[in-house]
């Protein structure tokens, strides 16, 4: 589990911020907020390496504001392509959103566009890998599924808030990020506060 309530230290593992990401309060406690242009967090770490099945939740909240594309999580093995990552597609003032995994000779982008979420609110996203079937959930609810060949990746890097490559900056909010070495099923997923629903 990943609580972002410092830039220097997350999950136990050394920050290294870029730009002028900062935290801020919430009715749940602090988050890191970043600005779009030029603020990331890098950690030297890929906590689901290794993994043949995993879970991968983050509770975020996009901002109004932001580029059509951003990326807010990033998963990258070291000198390799391999990676998974999270990322935000703006269209008409929504979002939907885009889980991507590279691993081995297989790949899978789970994007739909037609299932569009509001901006400036708190939303929990998820991808999920059985061994079988790559899948992704915004708010608990199914949104794409696909069946792929993932090997576990090896050890790696993380970026929030930007791509690995410090690209597609990210412009919101990111309150906790919880990585598990099996496939959960929904009911098991973290879950919004209840505070943060209520628009707080």
């Amino acid at each position: 589990m990943w609580n972002f309530d410092s830039i220097t230290q997350i999950g136990g593992h050394a920050v290294t911020a870029e730009g002028r990401p900062h935290l801020i309060s919430t009715p749940a406690g602090k988050a890191v907020q970043f600005d779009g242009v030029a603020d990331a967090l890098f950690l030297d770490v890929h906590p689901l390496a290794g993994a043949a099945t995993f879970t991968w939740e983050v509770i975020f909240r996009p901002d109004a504001g932001g580029a059509a594309e951003q990326r807010f999580f990033h998963f990258q093995e070291n000198a390799a392509e391999t990676r998974m990552l999270f990322e935000i597609r703006v269209i008409a003032g929504s979002w939907c959103l885009d889980s991507f995994a590279l691993s081995g000779a297989e790949s899978k982008a789970l994007m739909d566009r037609g299932k569009l979420h509001p901006l400036g609110v708190w939303h929990h996203a998820a991808a999920v890998y059985d061994g079988r079937e790559y899948r992704n959930y915004v708010d608990g609810v199914l949104e794409g599924a696909a069946e792929v060949h993932l090997a576990p990746q090896g050890p790696g890097r993380t970026s929030i808030g930007t791509r690995i490559d410090r690209r597609d900056y990210f412009k919101g909010a990111v309150l906790a990020a919880r990585m598990t070495n099996r496939a959960l099923p929904p009911a098991d997923f973290l879950k919004v506060p209840p505070e943060l629903i209520a628009g707080k």
